[in-house]
């Protein structure tokens, strides 16, 4: 990697697959208020894409001007089933509520990424996947949520497809690194191409 690659993000799950790309990355989280930005665009007609697309471009230009010539990383990603969103459950009353909605159907999950240096935006990107929940019985639910634990809070869809989550679905089709937040392939070749990365 040509230079160190600055990821706007304090997620240590995206760093840790970043670092296992080989590449050498920095966290430096973004002062961006995530809720604020999106509450205007909630009645605009904006698709969950472009919403995911609009919070990865303003943290990574929040970060990139305070690290001048650096290249940064924004990521985001939104949970839609038709045109709601959904965000990280608060409690696990939510958890419940979001594995209720969820059960029996189709949602997206749409992974942003955006590159900037300097307050300027290189490449932008939305990863999608769609998962099919399995129809799950509401006492399930319960039983699921007791034995994850806070680890149901940790998603937008409370559940994580890396561990038990996998059993509330019937069928995924997407590529892994976009369900998990960063669709990988799409910025490998992008940072070959920009000369970051060798290759």
């Amino acid at each position: 990697m040509a230079g160190k690659l600055i990821l706007a993000s304090a997620s240590p799950f995206r760093k840790a697959l970043l670092a296992n790309a080989g590449i050498d990355v920095e966290a430096v989280p973004a002062q961006v208020d995530e809720r604020a930005l999106e509450a205007p665009l909630k009645d605009s007609g904006t698709s969950p894409e472009d919403v995911a697309l609009i919070l990865a471009e303003a943290k990574a230009l929040d970060v990139s001007e305070r690290r001048p010539g650096a290249l940064v990383l924004g990521c985001d990603q939104t949970l839609s089933l038709g045109d709601e969103i959904f965000h990280k459950p608060a409690d696990m009353e939510a958890a419940r509520r979001h594995l209720l909605a969820l059960s029996g159907r189709t949602h997206q999950l749409n992974s942003a990424v955006v590159l900037a240096r300097d307050g300027q935006v290189l490449w932008r990107h939305v990863g999608v996947a769609s998962l099919t929940m399995r129809k799950l019985d509401p006492a399930f639910i319960g039983r699921h949520l007791a034995r994850v634990g806070d680890k149901a809070l940790q998603s937008v869809g409370a559940y994580q497809i890396e561990g038990e989550g996998i059993q509330l679905f019937d069928r995924i089709e997407g590529d892994h690194f976009t369900i998990v937040g960063l669709p990988l392939l799409a910025l490998l070749a992008e940072l070959r191409k920009l000369g970051a990365l060798d290759g």
